[in-house]
């Protein structure tokens, strides 16, 4: 028996691992191909695997660590700038699909409960395939972009408060006045000790873990693990589901509680064990609960979820998302990138499905149509943004603002004096000569050793948008990076690369998801000493047709020009630095030096 298990596991975890390349090979996220894999090795189809009690528990902690994983995914700085038009997304999104879910469900003959369950895995939305999509069709930089993650935040936080009430209402069964207070009580008491102890207990073990120096990466994923667990019993004692404790839990370990770099490697290591390892035979697994007699026996049913769950979405933000004064396109926009649906979605019908309150043909409309909306986002969406990019609507806007440049060097102070103009910049370095001089020049200096946390907190790193490194050191410029990208999630970095510096550099760049400044390697101290020898001249060229930064720069070695691309000028008189991962569009201009 337990080799069987074992074999199982093993032929899950590969099975897992080749649909969810598959799918994203193809764009999508990897939970399509783990539930594809499950419902072809299933009962559904070849009849290979069948759920066991271990592969039952394995999944069960698999969800349990997910959502761990996805609430320290959310950042409530980014909810509280959602604002208006992320919140009307939000809402819109969710109760218009909630409420055509749960009629739908009525109409074709199911329980209320059945009917609840199906309206919230409807009104869902998934974060993981909207960010792999906006990555692809470049616009992480729109102000879509960023009404669709508030909105994906939002909406996925507010399901899990109503499944958390719902869970009450099932645990306690026949309900009356008394038994309402009671099953309420419990709830209310459950957010007040977690939110209590997330907000002192947990950062009070934090301070008292950095006081003792303790850098243990092990002993702190040990803690956490006791916390997750903690607040899950918690969540099962108050009649709620595990999933909401380890939720809260992941909710306030994200920031605040430990040290910013270990929270970040802790961060890492809960993406590698759930989704890497636990969560996809929760998916593999949930496959194997898919019944395709659906299409024969409830076919209309299905199509009328989809159908329901589409309309509803997209419909219901962009009727919401009127108010914000952004117009009903972009709307239909956001509507049709909200319309995917992923990991909470399949989770919270996997329980409804364990709790004997939906039936295998329900859970299974609800994967499928799952798979079905989850399909049509790329399509949608490039559809649609591309009707806004042509009429002009497409709207660029950063939700962190402002450069922090490694280097008071003149090209360090040159280029600042350009981006100073619209934006807030600090220039960093550890010459106390160098910053007297930024600070004569008008602009923002601070001291200090880069590669140390407490410089970057001194310069709002965690505020800023992008971070620019441009010493003459490569290695000190990665570093630098590195922990920009891993300790306060700067975005943008650009970094000076010497010609010097071997591949191994370069491939850092990629894993940091950073760029090289100027689109080339560049030896930093001939332009400083051309700078402060008057010797550059400054000049302007408009470019008429599209080509990357890369091509442009090829374009002037050819021609044998010795000059130096500073930055990319847009038609609005927008300025950014020129950098290896842009394109320069018909109009825009370049400025360089010569």
């Amino acid at each position: 028996m337990e080799e069987f298990n074992i074999l199982n596991l093993l032929i899950i975890l590969v099975g897992a691992w080749v649909g969810g390349a598959a799918a994203k090979r193809m764009g999508y996220p990897a939970i399509l191909g783990e539930l594809v894999i499950g419902i072809i090795l299933g009962p559904a189809l070849l009849g290979l695997l069948e759920t066991s009690e271990m592969i039952s528990v394995l999944a069960e902690v698999g969800i349990i660590l997910l959502m761990v994983y996805i609430g320290m995914e959310i950042n409530f700085r980014d909810l509280g700038k959602a604002s208006w038009p992320g919140l009307l997304a939000a809402i819109g999104g969710f109760i218009v699909p909630f409420a055509l879910g749960y009629y739908t469900i009525i109409y074709f003959g199911g329980t209320q409960m059945a009917a609840i369950f199906v309206a919230i895995a409807v009104g869902v939305t998934s974060l993981a395939t909207k960010s792999r999509i906006l990555v692809d069709l470049k616009l992480l930089n729109t102000r879509i972009a960023y009404v669709l993650m508030a909105g994906a935040l939002i909406s996925d936080t507010l399901a899990l408060i109503i499944f958390a009430g719902m869970m009450s209402f099932v645990d306690a069964g026949n309900i009356d006045t008394l038994g309402i207070i009671w099953v309420a009580g419990k709830a209310i008491l459950f957010f007040i000790l977690t939110a209590l102890a997330g907000i002192y207990l947990l950062p009070l073990l934090g301070k008292l873990l950095s006081r003792g120096k303790i850098k243990d990466r092990t002993l702190h994923f040990t803690l956490i693990l006791i916390i997750v667990f903690g607040f899950a019993e918690l969540a099962e004692l108050a009649g709620l589901h595990s999933i909401l404790g380890a939720f809260m839990a992941g909710l306030f370990i994200r920031d605040g509680v430990f040290n910013r770099q270990i929270s970040k490697e802790i961060n890492d290591i809960f993406h590698d064990v759930s989704i890497g390892f636990l969560a996809p035979i929760f998916f593999v697994s949930a496959g194997f609960n898919v019944t395709l007699e659906i299409f024969q026996t409830d076919l209309l049913m299905l199509i009328a979820v989809t159908v329901v769950a589409m309309v509803g979405k997209i419909g219901g933000t962009a009727l919401f998302y009127l108010p914000s004064g952004y117009g009903w396109r972009e709307g239909i926009t956001v509507g049709t990138g909200m319309n995917g649906r992923g990991a909470v979605e399949i989770i919270i019908a996997g329980i409804g499905l364990e709790m004997g309150i939906i039936s295998p043909e329900i859970f299974s409309i609800l994967v499928f149509m799952a798979i079905f909306t989850t399909l049509t986002v790329p399509l949608f969406l490039t559809w649609t943004t591309n009707w806004l990019r042509n009429r002009g609507e497409l709207i660029h806007q950063e939700s962190r603002k402002g450069f922090l440049i490694l280097g008071a060097n003149p090209l360090g102070i040159y280029l600042a004096k350009h981006l100073k103009e619209e934006n807030e910049v600090t220039i960093v370095d550890s010459n106390r000569d160098m910053i007297d001089l930024v600070k004569k020049e008008g602009l923002e200096g601070i001291l200090g050793n880069i590669l140390k946390e407490e410089t970057m907190e001194k310069a709002k790193a965690i505020d800023k948008g992008t971070f620019i490194a441009l010493t003459a050191n490569s290695e000190i410029n990665l570093l630098a990076a590195q922990l920009a990208n891993d300790s306060f999630y700067v975005p943008n970095k650009i970094i000076l690369m010497d010609p010097k510096e071997s591949g191994a550099g370069v491939d850092m760049l990629d894993r940091i998801d950073a760029s090289s400044m100027f689109a080339t390697k560049t030896k930093l101290d001939p332009w400083t000493y051309k700078i402060s020898q008057g010797q550059v001249e400054e000049k302007v060229v408009t470019i008429e047709e599209e080509l990357s930064t890369r091509k442009w720069v090829k374009d002037q070695k050819e021609l044998e020009k010795d000059i130096l691309p500073l930055l990319i000028v847009n038609p609005e008189g927008h300025k950014r630095p020129f950098h290896y991962h842009d394109n320069i569009s018909p109009g825009e201009k370049i400025i360089y030096l010569q």
